[in-house]
């Protein structure tokens, strides 16, 4: 275990380590098998064992001398998730990335051809032009959140939600043609992220990364976004990436975990 900060609660955080020392590969443990996964001795295994069984998250196998969690750990991201689903999952997660890593931070769903923005935190970027409000929508075409989604759609599908929208230059680095727009989206679906520079807004640098279900397809994106003027996009990308990618995977668990529910 890690040395505990000032303010941490030793006991609690032993208990947390004997839970997460269970997993996929370690279901059931013996007393000892904890003691060695959790960094603990046998004693402390044992006595924190024995208090999360009465607590109703372990339970002892009968007949034998080994351990495993109980339905009941679910409970602890079920009360989470239930308080408002993604979008409410998404705001915490959202604000911890502007402005450190970004000037805006968006969770953006498919409606027919559109995008439209159901969570959005962003700092004054001194333009009304890129504002992006909750409820706004723009055409999927033209934007990395609209890429990142359609991209791990059937292709047909997508071709079809492309050509069902209008599709206007919105800058003179917009794609509009329909074949070129299904190529890009088979760029971002084997690069795993979409990236706009300019062609929603000009001056904008965009990053979306696709928020993935259980049955494999978005649901939903998380975009980041820049002014030009911030930097080369690759230094943005260099720290963007990094970040956009634990809050998908994270609001991609709680897809996942809702949908199970």
């Amino acid at each position: 275990m890690a040395e505990p900060a000032k303010h941490t609660v030793k006991s609690v955080a032993k208990a947390f380590e004997v839970l997460r020392a269970f997993n996929p590969a370690r279901p059931e443990m013996t007393i000892t098998d904890v003691a060695n996964q959790a960094g603990l001795d046998r004693g402390t295994a044992f006595r924190l064992i024995h208090t999360l069984i009465e607590l109703g998250y372990l339970a002892a196998i009968p007949g034998e001398r080994r351990f495993r969690l109980t339905l009941k750990c679910l409970d602890l991201g079920f009360d989470a998730l239930s308080a408002g689903g993604l979008k409410a999952q998404s705001a915490p997660l959202l604000r911890e990335l502007v402005p450190g890593v970004a000037e805006a931070a968006s969770l953006g769903i498919l409606d027919k051809a559109d995008v439209v923005y159901v969570e959005r935190v962003q700092v004054d970027m001194g333009r009304h032009d890129l504002d992006r409000r909750v409820g706004s929508r723009t055409g999927a075409y033209a934007t990395a959140l609209g890429h990142a989604i359609l991209a791990w759609e059937p292709p047909d599908h997508a071709r079809a939600l492309l050509a069902s929208g209008d599709r206007v230059a919105l800058s003179d680095r917009t794609l509009t043609d329909l074949d070129a727009l299904c190529d890009r989206l088979a760029e971002v679906r084997q690069r795993g992220y979409a990236v706009s520079d300019g062609e929603n807004a000009y001056g904008l640098r965009t990053v979306a990364m696709p928020v993935i279900a259980a049955n494999g397809r978005a649901g939903a994106a998380v975009s980041l976004t820049v002014r030009r003027e911030t930097g080369p996009m690759d230094g943005f990308l260099a720290r963007a990436l990094p970040a956009l990618t634990r809050v998908v995977e994270s609001l991609s668990r709680a897809v996942i975990m809702l949908a199970a529910a």
